[in-house]
């Protein structure tokens, strides 16, 4: 898989999982109908079958690489959905994340 179509498969498997998440929270902590866990238990199985999609063969190093786009995600969700601003700090750790990702997924590995 290429590195865009990597990126587009994390960032796919972030908005599922975020979105699932939402639904619960919104549930439990914003006293919304349980019929938010329909789409939101959806949106979680297909979190899980996109990141089965990840360019590795082992399924932890995918997990890994994927907690820095998912950090990312969480920060855009943040301030799109949420409306809140991430701070300089946000800012500062997320791309130190994404770098770590690209460390995990993209460099050449021993046998």
């Amino acid at each position: 898989m290429t590195a865009p179509g990597t990126l587009a498969t994390y960032a796919g498997a972030a908005l599922a999982e975020i979105t699932g998440c939402f639904a619960v929270w919104a549930w439990m902590r914003q006293g919304a109908s349980a019929l938010w866990l329909v789409p939101g238990l959806a949106s979680l199985a297909a979190f899980a079958w996109l990141l089965i999609l990840a360019p590795s063969d082992v399924a932890g190093r995918a997990y890994a690489a994927y907690g820095g786009v998912y950090i990312a995600a969480s920060l855009l969700w943040l301030w799109l959905v949420e409306k809140q601003r991430p701070d300089s700090w946000d800012l500062t750790g997320a791309p130190i994340c994404l770098v770590g990702a690209a460390v995990i997924l993209f460099t050449p590995r021993s046998i």
